[in-house]
C-alpha cells in the first residue's frame, strides 16, 4: 500500500499534531474517542484519547497497523466491549510519563503485602511455595518467536470475536493502556499506571504485546513464555499480584495456574 499523512482526525491524536507520521492507505472508516467528562470528573479533554474503527477488524488488519507503528506511532489494540466503556468514553487518560514512576517489582511487592496482611491463615496455601514472602520477579524468558510474529498471529485469534479497532498515539503497548485510558482493573487497583508499568516489564522479560482490551480485560501475546514447571510457577506469582482472580476464580493455587501458562504464548487477564 501507498503510504501518506496521518488523516486530519488521527492528528488530533498528537499533542504535535501528528508531524511527520505515515500510515499505509485504506484505513476504514472510524472516530476518534473523547473521554466522558462526566465519567472522568474532570473538564474537557485537550485531545481525544484514541481512534476506533466503526467495523469489526480482521487480524491481517491489526497486523498491518503493528507493522506501521514506528511510521505512525499509533498502536493498534482490539477493542472488546465496543459500547461500554469504549464508544461512550468512559476512559481516564493518563500522561505515559508517569509510568516512568513505578516499576514492576515495587507494584508486585506492595500488594503481596497488602493482600497477605488482609488474608486468613488457612488461605496462604493458596501461594505455595512462596506463602507470605512475595518471591520478586522472575527472571526472562526465551524468545520463541519474534514478539511481533507472535502478536500478529493472537490477532487473528481474537478477530474472530468481531472487534473494532482502536489506535492509540502511544509509544509502546502498555503505554497505549494509560493514554487510552482503560480502567479494566479497576477494582483491584484504582490507578492504572502501576499496571502499566507491570506490562511493560513483560514487554521487556517475556516478548508480550497488548493486543486486546475490554471493559474488564486484558490480552497479551507472549514470544518468550516460560517453559518449565519452576520458571511458570514464578511468573504465575506475578499474574496474582497483577490480577488476583486469574488464580482465585480460575484453578485456585499458584501451582495449578503455573501448569495452565507452561508454554503458552497468550495471557489473558479477567477482573471481577
Amino acid at each position: 500500500m501507498d503510504d501518506h499523512r496521518l488523516p486530519r482526525e488521527l492528528c488530533q491524536l498528537f499533542a504535535d499534531g501528528g508531524r511527520g507520521r505515515k500510515l499505509p492507505a485504506g484505513l476504514p472508516p472510524g472516530e476518534v474517542v473523547w473521554p466522558d467528562p462526566g465519567y472522568t470528573g474532570q473538564g474537557q479533554a485537550i485531545r481525544p484519547a484514541f481512534w476506533m474503527s466503526d467495523e469489526p477488524a480482521a487480524g491481517q488488519d491489526w497486523a498491518l497497523l503493528r507493522k506501521w507503528h514506528p511510521h505512525s506511532g499509533l498502536w493498534p489494540v482490539l477493542l472488546d466491549e465496543s459500547t461500554q466503556p469504549w464508544a461512550i468514553g468512559q476512559i481516564v487518560p493518563d500522561d505515559p510519563r508517569q509510568i516512568d514512576h513505578f516499576t514492576a517489582d515495587g507494584f508486585m511487592a506492595e500488594v503481596w503485602q497488602e493482600w497477605v496482611s488482609q488474608m486468613p491463615q488457612d488461605a496462604l496455601g493458596e501461594l505455595e511455595p512462596f506463602g507470605a514472602i512475595c518471591p520478586g520477579l522472575a527472571p526472562p524468558g526465551v524468545l520463541r518467536a519474534t514478539p511481533g510474529e507472535v502478536a500478529d498471529w493472537y490477532a487473528g485469534e481474537l478477530a474472530g470475536r468481531d472487534m473494532p479497532l482502536g489506535l492509540v498515539a502511544a509509544g509502546r503497548g502498555a503505554d497505549a493502556l494509560a493514554v487510552m485510558g482503560w480502567q479494566g482493573a479497576l477494582h483491584h487497583n484504582e490507578w492504572m499506571v502501576p499496571l502499566a508499568a507491570v506490562v511493560r516489564s513483560w514487554e521487556d522479560r517475556f516478548g508480550a504485546r497488548v493486543v486486546s482490551v475490554g471493559f474488564n480485560t486484558l490480552d497479551l501475546s507472549v514470544a518468550a513464555p516460560p517453559v518449565d514447571p519452576e520458571h511458570a510457577l514464578h511468573v504465575a506469582a506475578e499474574h496474582w499480584a497483577f490480577c488476583p482472580d486469574n488464580v482465585v476464580q480460575g484453578p485456585g493455587d499458584l501451582q495449578g495456574y503455573a501448569q495452565q501458562i507452561i508454554g503458552v504464548h497468550a495471557w489473558s487477564f479477567w477482573w471481577d
